[in-house]
């Protein structure tokens, strides 16, 4: 009998064990933004789903606000597999992918449909190829959101309004230029830096979708909110190639599908809340504008196409503005 107990213990131990050791899979997800951001609220909705639509195979650690490095090393992370997965910026991106920039040129996109049906369409699905052979793979396209000036000076209404401020810029080249055309003094900071920066004087203005504003709470250091839209701003959610690899055909079918619909579900709520953000930012003390000259602020910027097409061709900005039509 004590044969037979000691047989069946082993047996046991032995499942438990090939039990433990079939596909339990952690990834690391890392996004730079507060945990009040909506992209906290991707990040979770991620973690959940695929955690319970894995069975617990596959589980999900999120790591918010930057705690495993800024964006560029957030990135490097991802292409070396110390990190998983990462959602940053697609501006962070274009040193690496060129034809990425095309999405960043000011006043590409009318509306958010077309930018939806660009980035989620052939030529949203041309640019993410070209993650691959860096060693990442794009499971979505989410959202930033239109891009809106802050400063301390006043409104910005027309082109003039920005000469001689010092803007923060991010690394997107485009946007650089833009400001630059604009006569703007552009100063590049990480965004982690760019509060102190604006507390202190380093620079006058920032500009970022509002849901940035608000959950880096820039209203603090910022009295002016002047609705540019004066280009669209979206993620890149990727993942490391090779973990994605190394997953089963279920769990990557699981991961690709949750992907898509935490992209969808983050985009439904940054429109949703806009308004509110919006008005939450004006109870914080901010003054709000909408009266911008959007034609006079085209006309000025329309070098930064030219720029982009003759670095990078023509073909990309013409098959978003036919989509338009």
């Amino acid at each position: 009998m004590k044969k037979i107990l000691k047989a069946l213990g082993l047996a046991t131990a032995l499942t438990l064990a090939a039990v433990c050791a079939q596909a339990q899979t952690t990834l690391k997800f890392a996004h730079a933004a507060p945990e009040t951001d909506l992209q906290q609220n991707l990040a979770v909705f991620f973690k959940e789903q695929v955690e319970a639509r894995t069975n617990g195979s596959v589980t999900v650690n999120i790591f918010p606000q930057g705690q495993l490095g800024n964006d560029a090393a957030m990135i490097d992370g991802t292409r070396s597999g110390i990190i998983d997965i990462a959602m940053s910026g697609l501006n962070n991106f274009t040193g690496l992918v060129k034809d990425a920039g095309v999405v960043e040129l000011p006043f590409m996109f009318p509306n958010r449909e077309i930018a939806y049906k660009v980035l989620d369409g052939e030529i949203g699905q041309g640019i993410a190829a070209k993650f691959e052979p860096l060693g990442m793979k794009v499971l979505g396209f989410p959202e930033n959101g239109y891009r809106n000036m802050t400063n301390n000076r006043g409104p910005i209404k027309t082109p003039a309004d920005l000469a001689g401020l010092r803007m923060r810029v991010n690394n997107s080249k485009a946007l650089n230029d833009m400001f630059t055309l604009l006569s703007a003094n552009p100063q590049q900071l990480p965004v982690a830096e760019l509060y102190t920066a604006l507390e202190t004087g380093v620079v006058d203005a920032q500009d970022h979708p509002i849901g940035i504003v608000l959950s880096f709470k820039f209203y603090e250091v910022q009295k002016y909110l002047s609705l540019t839209q004066h280009a669209y701003s979206n993620l890149a959610l990727v993942m490391n190639n090779d973990k994605f690899n190394s997953l089963t055909a279920d769990e990557q079918k699981v991961i690709t599908e949750v992907a898509a619909e935490a992209v969808a579900m983050q985009r439904k709520l940054a429109q949703e809340k806009e308004a509110a953000m919006i008005a939450e930012l004006t109870s914080a003390g901010m003054t709000v504008n909408s009266d911008v000259d959007a034609a006079a602020f085209q006309e000025v910027v329309r070098p930064v196409w030219d720029n982009f097409i003759a670095e990078n061709g023509d073909t990309l900005v013409n098959a978003i503005v036919a989509l338009q039509k």
